[in-house]
């Protein structure tokens, strides 16, 4: 069962409606019934259920849910508190140290973010156990392009966080002026090393939100 919230549902109401997306939850079904595919099918809007579209205030744009037991929880770099840090977000919190000079709170469950309003969105929100990327293609990218479409429609100012190549794909859907768009390479480990570290993302966020009048974020 797809849930999602009303805020959300009425905005996406018509693409919900397209064939694709029809096909899309056909296929869903489908894996579900006969694989292991993360997250949880009630969870897998987890993050449009936590931030409503007027109360966005920055967006971090992932790839795919992460692809072992007990991990994806319906939100890019997001974990479930208990569950061991991945090393993306190990690096994610090593940034915020060095940028911001704080420790991040041990544990991996970024609802804390969600709550002030960060939409933390994958590209694609499914993956089946142990395939990284195997649900890409089937739609969902279709969708989670709408949803950049429609933030970049509002009126209030967004933070667009862009990180890796993947992410930096939905550029071309950002084109409205009065947005704020952050790109570097991705946090992976195999990666991070080429512009993530060092980028202080986070304090340029803070410092952008304080100069529209806006709470910074706690990154704790």
């Amino acid at each position: 069962m797809l849930k999602i919230s009303r805020n959300w549902y009425d905005l996406l109401i018509d693409e919900l409606k397209k064939p694709y997306f029809l096909s899309l939850q056909q296929k869903l079904n489908e894996e579900y019934n006969s694989r292991t595919i993360y997250p949880p099918m009630d969870k897998i809007f987890t993050a449009l259920n936590y931030v409503k579209y007027d109360d966005v205030k920055v967006v971090i744009v992932g790839q795919d849910p992460y692809h072992e037991e007990g991990q994806a929880m319906g939100m890019s770099f997001s974990v479930p508190e208990g569950v061991a840090i991945p090393p993306s977000l190990v690096n994610i919190f090593k940034e915020i140290k060095s940028d911001l000079g704080i420790e991040c709170i041990k544990n991996g469950d970024l609802t804390r973010w969600a709550k002030q309003g960060v939409l933390l969105l994958n590209a694609t929100l499914t993956v089946r156990k142990g395939q990284a990327g195997s649900h890409k293609g089937i739609g969902w990218e279709q969708f989670t392009s709408q949803i950049i479409k429609l933030l970049n429609e509002r009126e209030k100012p967004v933070i667009f966080v862009l990180w890796g190549n993947n992410a930096k794909a939905v550029l071309p859907l950002i084109t409205n002026k009065r947005h704020f768009v952050l790109t570097s390479a991705h946090p992976s480990p195999l990666s991070a090393h080429n512009g993530f570290f060092g980028c202080k993302h986070f304090s340029k966020i803070n410092n952008i939100l304080l100069s529209m009048g806006q709470q910074p974020i706690d990154w704790h």
